[in-house]
C-alpha cells in the first residue's frame, strides 16, 4: 500500500520510523528533514546527467536513462532497507514529492512494505519550517559585551526549564571572529533553519522564549528576517560583568585553541583593530598572553556591541550588573525579574 501524507502527517507518522530521502547527497547534505537517511535515487554525477539529457533531448530520453541507472540499483535499495525497517513501514520523499519518490514507493511497495510518500516533498517541508520559524514568539533578548557568559546562561536556563533558542548551538558558531574555533563545520543556511524548526515545533508559544543577542549572521548562517525583526523588537536582558571576569572567561573558552587559530581569527579583523593593535594582539597570542590579546581585541568588540545595541527599536532594554561569573546566579536572577516584570 502506498499512501500519500501532508507534512504535518509524514512527521507525525514517521516518529520512530525510517525516513527515506532520495535526493542526491548533495541535495541531502544541503538541508534535509532531520532524522531522515539518505538514499539517493540518482547521485550527484547522475543526476546531472539526467538533468542535461532532459534539456538537450527532451522528457523521454531522460527517463530512459534514469531507468537505465535505477535498475542496476533495485536489489540495492532493498537490501538497505531491509535491516532498518520498523513494523514494515516506510517513509519516503524527493525534492517535489514527483517521480523519484514515487519511484522508490513503487518499488518498496513492490517488495510488501506500507509505503507513506510525502505530498510536496522535501519543498513542502522547508515551508513548514519557514512557517515555524515566521511565528511570533514572547522573546527575550539576552544582550552583554563579549565574554558575559551568554550562551552558558542560556544553557543553564534551558535546565532550569524555560524555553531557549541556542542559535550558537545551533548554527557550530561563537558569532565572533574566533567563533569556528574548536568547532564542527557549520550548517547551510538551509539546514539551520530546519534545525531551528524543530526546536520552534516543541515550544509553548504562550510562554515566555530567551534567545541570545545576534547580529544577522551567525557565522557564516544567515538569521531568518522574520525572526531577526523578533529579536530587534523584544526586551533586552543585559548581562553586564567587569572587565576582568570577561576577560578571564575569554581566556577559559579560547586559550586551549591552537596559535595558528587564534592568528588568523584576529587577522580577520586586522582592519577594525588597525595595524598597529593588530601586531601587538598577534604578538601578545605568540607571547601565550592571552589575556593581553583579549583586552585588545575586546576594545573593537565591546564598541561594536554598543553601536547595535543603540540600532535595537525596543526600548525594554534592561541592564543587569554583576560582580560574579557564577551563571547560575545570573540565570536565576533573569528568571526573577522577567517574572516581576510579567515578560
Amino acid at each position: 500500500m502506498i499512501r500519500q501524507l501532508s507534512i504535518q502527517d509524514f512527521l507525525e507518522q514517521s516518529t520512530g520510523h525510517l525516513i527515506l530521502d532520495v535526493r542526491s547527497e548533495g541535495e541531502f547534505d544541503y538541508g534535509h528533514i532531520l532524522n531522515a537517511t539518505n538514499l539517493p535515487l540518482f547521485n550527484n554525477e547522475e543526476r546531472k546527467i539526467i538533468g542535461t539529457a532532459y534539456k538537450q533531448q527532451g522528457k523521454n530520453e531522460a527517463i530512459l536513462l534514469g531507468l537505465d541507472y535505477v535498475g542496476k540499483k533495485m536489489s540495492e535499495f532493498v537490501r538497505f532497507v531491509q535491516p532498518k525497517v520498523n513494523d514494515n513501514k516506510v517513509f519516503v520523499h524527493c525534492w517535489r514529492g514527483g517521480m523519484r519518490s514515487g519511484s522508490m514507493a513503487w518499488l518498496l511497495n513492490l517488495f510488501g512494505y506500507e509505503v507513506h510518500v510525502l505530498t510536496g516533498g522535501y519543498k513542502a517541508y522547508r515551508h513548514y519550517v519557514l512557517q515555524q520559524i515566521a511565528q511570533k514568539f514572547k522573546l527575550i533578548v539576552i544582550g552583554g559585551k563579549t565574554g558575559s557568559g551568554k550562551t552558558d546562561v542560556l544553557l543553564k536556563l534551558k535546565e532550569m526549564g524555560e524555553q531557549v533558542i541556542d542559535l550558537e548551538g545551533l548554527a557550530n558558531h561563537k558569532g565572533s571572529a574566533f567563533g569556528a574555533l574548536g568547532l564542527p563545520p557549520q550548517p547551510s543556511t538551509e539546514h539551520f533553519e530546519n534545525l531551528l524548526a524543530d526546536v520552534i515545533k516543541h515550544f509553548d508559544l504562550s510562554r515566555r522564549v530567551w534567545i541570545e543577542d545576534e547580529s544577522k549572521t551567525v557565522g557564516r548562517v544567515f538569521i531568518d528576517l522574520n525572526l531577526w525583526n523578533n529579536m530587534r523588537t523584544s526586551p533586552v536582558f543585559i548581562i553586564d560583568l567587569p572587565l576582568e571576569i570577561r576577560l578571564q572567561r575569554l581566556v577559559r573558552d579560547y586559550g586551549e585553541q591552537a596559535i595558528a587559530g587564534l592568528e588568523e581569527a584576529i587577522t580577520n579583523i586586522k582592519r577594525r583593530l588597525g595595524n598597529e593593535q593588530w601586531k601587538n594582539a598577534i604578538d601578545a597570542v605568540q607571547a601565550k598572553d592571552f589575556a593581553g590579546a583579549a583586552k585588545i581585541t575586546l576594545y573593537y568588540y565591546d564598541k561594536a556591541y554598543d553601536k547595535g545595541l543603540g540600532m535595537k527599536e525596543t526600548k525594554e532594554i534592561f541592564r543587569f550588573v554583576f560582580d560574579t561569573d557564577d551563571v547560575e546566579h545570573v540565570a536565576r536572577a533573569l528568571v526573577a525579574a522577567a517574572e516581576k516584570k510579567e515578560l
